[in-house]
Order: structure tokens, then C-alpha cells, then sequence
């Protein structure tokens, strides 16, 4: 496969490598992004390979709460301009209420009904009413006994750009609402070790058995190091693994023993996560404002 300079560049933004070194990557991997990204990590030269790549769509996420069900949509738009949209707003707003009401899943949500019309419809209606394209990407359901919601970023109630959803045994909402910030700013790939997906796992393992390899130590020597690494990544990766924002020297898990909870689920949403926008470069962006 080709190398394009665009490859190379997007694997400059999401790395930290140099350019020299990019390319080099790409060139080994035959232009497979993933395995290029792996490859920089296994030479050291990716100073910062980002998990969900580069998030660039606009929108909202919205949360909502009642009696022991939670609901987190994320409804996308073009712009941010439209994002702080008081009609937008309201969209999404109602079609948060919609999904709390009345669904599980994206596609009974979107074929209920709102004022009388199926929640899709609305959305299309709301693209020719506003002129600007909308998708209503995903959603979450989460149940529990005690649930705490919490918004980053707020730009009117219940929404802005990063929801989380917490669910606990027990009632602590003060206790929950930490963990739910802790959430929007840690970003843990999972509430357990039991929950982690075993083949992202599988690859870090891989990855970081390269990584020692090119030390040149001793294979005994290259085990004892994995296992440290692992472990290190599960405590990262986990939620009830991470050290506490709130009191780094103890783990989520053991803050909630603490605290006379158990937390038994999360949801976290950013808008656009893993969703890229087209880039134009600033000169064409504005021949083409200039009808050029």
C-alpha cells in the first residue's frame, strides 16, 4: 500500500513521532495505521499514541436520571456553533427524555415517538429546519440502585460535551458524584480486570514483550518485567484499579469500601470519540467561504 503524506501526518498527530520516523513506520506495516502506531511503541518513538484517535465531530451528550435507570445519548452535529444552539438543545434534551421513557437500544429510540412523530423523523426535520447535518450516534442504558450522573463541560442542564453515568450498591451520592468526575477525567476502559477486553489485553501484552525484547535482556529477566507492566496497565485501564483523583493513595475499589458502596457499572460518553471531520487547510476553507 502507498504512503501518503495525509498517512504520515495523521500518524504524527496521534503519536508524537517524528516525521522521518512516522513514514519509516508506515512503511513497515505496509500502511496498516494500528500496526504502525504499535510499531513506534515498540521502537519508543510514539511519545503519545492516543487511545480513540483523534475526536473531531460536534454535538452533545445528554444524561438522565429516574428511578434507578440512566440513560446517555450523544446526538452529533457539523458545528459547535450549532452545539450552543437553543434549538438544538431542546432536541436533544427531548430525545434524552424519549430514550429514559421508552427504550433500550438506538433503534427502538429512534423509531418511538416525539410530538406525535418518530424521533428520526425529528432529527431530519431539525437538519432542513437548522441546515446543518445531525446524527444520533449512541446510546447507554444503565440500571442500579443508586444512580449519579454528572456533565463536563456543561452547556445547558443535563448535556455538554463529556456524560457519565454511575451505578452503586448502597447510598452514597456524594461518593458517586467523585467518582463519576473521576470518570470524565481518567477515562477507564473498564468498571474490573474481569470486564477488560481480552484481546486489547493480548495486544498490549505483545506490544510491551517487543518492547522488552529490544532491551536485549535475558528472557527470565523479559517475563518479571512483563508481569509488572501488566499489571500496571490493568490498574490504568480498570476503574476499581486507578488511583483516586480524589485520594491518590487509594484505588477507586478501595475508596468505595471506604465510602460503605459498590460500584457495579458506568457509562461514559465524550462527543465524537472516534469519529473524524475532514480538514481543510485555512486558505481553501476560505476560497471556498468566497464561492471560488
Amino acid at each position: 500500500m502507498a504512503v501518503t503524506a495525509q498517512m504520515v501526518k495523521d500518524l504524527r498527530d496521534s503519536t508524537g513521532a517524528g516525521m522521518m520516523d512516522a513514514k519509516k513506520a508506515l512503511t513497515e506495516t505496509d500502511g496498516d495505521m494500528e500496526a504502525a502506531v504499535d510499531w513506534l511503541r515498540t521502537k519508543g518513538l510514539a511519545k503519545a499514541a492516543k487511545k480513540s484517535g483523534r475526536t473531531a465531530a460536534e454535538g452533545l451528550v445528554a444524561v438522565s436520571v429516574k428511578d434507578g435507570r440512566g440513560v446517555a445519548i450523544e446526538v452529533n452535529s457539523e458545528t459547535d456553533f450549532v452545539a450552543k444552539n437553543a434549538d438544538f438543545q431542546k432536541l436533544v434534551s427531548d430525545i434524552a427524555d424519549v430514550a429514559l421513557q421508552t427504550g433500550d437500544s438506538l433503534e427502538v429510540v429512534k423509531a418511538a415517538h416525539l410530538n406525535g412523530k418518530p424521533v428520526e423523523e425529528v432529527l431530519t426535520d431539525a437538519i432542513a429546519r437548522i441546515g446543518e447535518n445531525m446524527t444520533f450516534r449512541r446510546m447507554h442504558v444503565l440500571e442500579g440502585d443508586t444512580l449519579v450522573h454528572y456533565v463536563h463541560n456543561a452547556a445547558a442542564e443535563g448535556m455538554g460535551k463529556i456524560g457519565v453515568l454511575v451505578a452503586l450498591k448502597g447510598d452514597n451520592e456524594a461518593f458517586g458524584r467523585q467518582v463519576a468526575m473521576h470518570i470524565a477525567a481518567a477515562n477507564p476502559a473498564s468498571l474490573s480486570e474481569a470486564d477488560l477486553d481480552p484481546a486489547v489485553v493480548a495486544k498490549e501484552k505483545a506490544v510491551q514483550m517487543d518492547i522488552a525484547r529490544e532491551s536485549g535482556k535475558p528472557e527470565a529477566v523479559i517475563e518479571k518485567m512483563i508481569e509488572g507492566r501488566m499489571r500496571k496497565f490493568i490498574a490504568d485501564s480498570t476503574l476499581l484499579g486507578q488511583a483516586f483523583v480524589v485520594n491518590p493513595d487509594l484505588t477507586v475499589g478501595a475508596a468505595a469500601k471506604e465510602a460503605g458502596v459498590e460500584i457495579t457499572g458506568f457509562v461514559r460518553l465524550e462527543v465524537g470519540e472516534g469519529v473524524e471531520k475532514e480538514s481543510e487547510d485555512f486558505a481553501a476553507e476560505v476560497a471556498k467561504a468566497a464561492g471560488r
